[in-house]
């Protein structure tokens, strides 16, 4: 079981420079500030961070049934996250303390999705203080946003509709809509809290086009870092639209057992009826 705390702290300061290149030039202000403060930050995550010691680590980790680390491939929808430390967080990787039962669906075609995290399972619990059965939690949100691998390659014309955003369970309050932007090319975007882009990028779109001026009814920022207090588990709904493709095979399959369950239904009443009247 390999532990995780210090490629976290890390792993920080090249959150950071990936964030930057996301969506949309950044002011070289924030840039600038954020750098001077990455140090800061890592420092802060290595002192607040709880230590596990060698002999709570050493506690059969053989005996415990951990969840599978979740590594999101080309295709696949998955929930970049960092907590207010940029401590326990999620990029896609097997590195991640959140990679545990990461929710990381394949992108089929239009349709509705979910993405999540949870700092609850074992494994993640295990590798920050040594015990499977801890009850750490997660406290503020650095960045957010959900990530379509290769999608810009994929689905060039595809549109992220975030619907609704839960913490443990609970509905967050969202103060601005997002739009789709690539980043660098490649990954397809929806930002969540992004607060180093502050303008839209050359690409930025919804369902009903491009979109530009100022942010205002769509944003980088559509939810209020200090609302993620105290939190484990973090699920995002969004919707697909303009990849081509009829649907997810999910959407696919329901919607052929209700086609299905109709024809019953109306052969069902066309039988009444004809026994009715003989």
């Amino acid at each position: 079981m390999m532990n995780k705390k210090l490629f976290a702290v890390l792993a920080a300061s090249s959150v950071l420079l990936a964030v930057f290149t996301a969506c949309g030039d950044s002011s070289s202000q924030a840039e600038s500030s954020v750098a001077e403060t990455t140090t800061a930050e890592s420092s802060a995550a290595e002192t607040t961070a709880p230590e596990s010691s060698e002999a709570a680590e050493s506690v059969a980790a053989e005996d415990i049934e951990f969840e599978e680390p979740v590594v999101a491939e080309d295709g696949q929808a998955f929930l970049y996250i960092n907590d207010g430390q940029f401590y326990v967080g999620y990029d896609g990787t097997a590195n991640s303390l959140m990679t545990y039962a990461a929710g990381v669906p394949e992108i089929t075609g239009d349709g509705t999705y979910t993405v999540s995290v949870d700092a609850g399972t074992k494994g993640c619990q295990f590798d920050i203080g040594g015990d499977a059965n801890g009850d750490y939690r997660c406290d503020g949100l650095s960045f957010a946003a959900v990530i379509i691998k290769g999608g810009t390659t994929l689905y060039p014309n595809m549109c992220i509709e975030i619907k609704e955003i839960r913490m443990d369970g609970k509905p967050i309050t969202m103060n601005a809509k997002n739009y789709t932007s690539s980043d660098d090319g490649k990954e397809m975007r929806a930002n969540i809290y992004n607060q180093w882009v502050n303008n839209f990028p050359d690409d930025a779109h919804t369902a009903d086009g491009a979109v530009t001026g100022d942010f205002g009814e769509y944003s980088s920022q559509i939810v209020e870092p200090g609302d993620f207090k105290q939190w484990q588990k973090i699920e995002v709904d969004f919707e697909i639209t303009g990849t081509g493709d009829e649907g997810s095979e999910e959407e696919q399959d329901a919607a052929a057992e209700e086609s299905s369950e109709a024809e019953e239904a109306a052969e069902s009443s066309e039988a009444e009826t004809e026994s009715t009247e003989g």
